[in-house]
């Protein structure tokens, strides 16, 4: 007949005492701790759909925000190393007086002899207007302007042709005209050709070729250009130069720059203006550096307001909970699994409209940046920001509701009605 073995005896020997063993709580795995905190979401989908819109509205903006502003910089870059950051213009200034200056007509031919020069054309601005066809009544030229243009000024300006042909030494001696982008949009012109014909200047001329947008050199976009030769003979121009374009070599563009003003005009170097197209740009680039902040700081905002309702549905979730609080306290859970509970339920309500933020961040720079002819691109580091700032949303947003709950007695919280 066997001994009856006591437990006690049992224990004080160091043996396990297996009533202690039963009664200690369960430990949740992982699996267990994302199945307890998504309770919340699946018997509650509309509520945690609104409360996530919060957090995606504000992770949609600072994605969209620093996607769109890396687009820019990077169509930027690559404007610039397709059209060069050599290029500077040389236009005529005010005289001591405060009268508009003129360049002389000598000009290129001087800026052509400068070491590092590689090439130099310009225009000059011609008293005619150019419109669709004669009926149009005067006045109404939609700004765009009338150059008399050498034939060398697509290479010192890196300027492409979408359709025709450019004027040639031939061409520029008759009554044919080439169009910029914006021009040619502004008179309805589609293509040219031998029947396509503008009035310009009191006469028809006929469209040869049209332009591609001149990035470092805008104002050409929406002007009309003409031979200097033609426009001499039939449309009164002067022969004064308003705008010198010059291509210089890489490596010498700081001295060429110091130089041009007195290569220019010799006897009145403070009359000539020199700059450089590719700064303006980078200004331009820096101005939306500014304006990123500001829309970043708009982003942080919402993204704070959806934390609060985060928390507010948190709080309103224990409150509603009480009951399931307290049974899952009076079967064995402990404090801590309880706040590991509501804690999880936040972080996955937040992850769950971080998610849905970053996809809509992604898929607004997509849009806006293929509108403008851009490049897309997202940077990793802002995706990798946003999944962050959300589970740390998620987290403080949670912490205090999940504290709550935890403090919840087993008899009190199954007592409340």
């Amino acid at each position: 007949m066997g001994t009856m073995r006591d437990p006690v005896t049992a224990a004080s020997r160091g043996g396990p005492d297996p009533v202690e063993h039963d009664l200690r709580p369960a430990r949740l795995r992982p699996l267990d701790v994302a199945r307890v905190g998504a309770i919340g979401l699946r018997t509650r989908p509309a509520r945690a759909v609104l409360s996530a819109l919060g957090i995606a509205i504000g992770i949609a903006a600072m994605v969209a925000v620093v996607g769109i502003t890396a687009s820019s910089r990077l169509d930027l870059a690559q404007r610039l190393e397709r059209y060069g950051t050599n290029l500077l213009t040389v236009t005529a200034g005010v005289d001591l007086k405060g009268d508009p200056a003129q360049l002389p007509a000598e000009a290129v031919d001087m800026v052509a002899r400068v070491a590092g020069v590689e090439h130099v054309s310009a225009t000059g601005q011609v008293k005619a207007a150019v419109y669709r066809t004669d009926r149009v009544p005067v006045g109404n030229t939609n700004g765009i302007a009338v150059l008399a243009a050498r034939t060398d000024l697509r290479a010192a300006v890196g300027a492409a042709l979408a359709d025709g042909a450019w004027l040639n030494p031939a061409t520029e001696r008759t009554t044919a005209v080439v169009l910029g982008a914006t021009a040619a949009r502004y008179l309805g012109i589609g293509a040219p050709g031998p029947d396509t014909r503008v009035w310009l200047g009191g006469q028809w001329f006929t469209v040869i070729g049209v332009l591609a947008p001149v990035p470092l050199a805008a104002e050409l976009d929406s002007a009309a250009f003409v031979g200097a030769p033609v426009a001499q003979d039939q449309l009164g121009f002067d022969g004064h130069l308003t705008t010198v374009y010059t291509r210089i070599a890489p490596g010498s563009i700081d001295e060429v720059r110091a130089k041009l003003g007195r290569t220019v005009n010799p006897s009145h170097p403070n009359e000539v203006r020199v700059e450089r197209p590719s700064d303006a740009l980078r200004v331009k680039a820096a101005t939306d550096r500014t304006f990123t902040a500001l829309l970043l700081g708009l982003g942080a905002v919402a993204l704070l307001v959806g934390g609060v309702g985060v928390a507010n549905t948190m709080i309103i979730s224990v409150l509603e909970r009480r009951g399931e609080i307290g049974w899952r306290r009076a079967l064995g859970a402990t404090k801590g699994q309880i706040r590991i509970q509501f804690l999880t339920e936040a972080i996955l309500l937040s992850a769950l409209g971080g998610a849905g933020g970053v996809l809509l961040g992604v898929a607004i720079t997509t849009g806006y940046a293929l509108s403008q002819g851009w490049p897309v691109t997202v940077p990793g580091w802002a995706q990798g920001v946003a999944v962050g700032a959300t589970l740390a949303i998620g987290g403080i947003a949670g912490l205090y509701p999940a504290i709550r709950a935890a403090r919840l007695a087993p008899t009190e919280a199954l007592a409340l009605p």
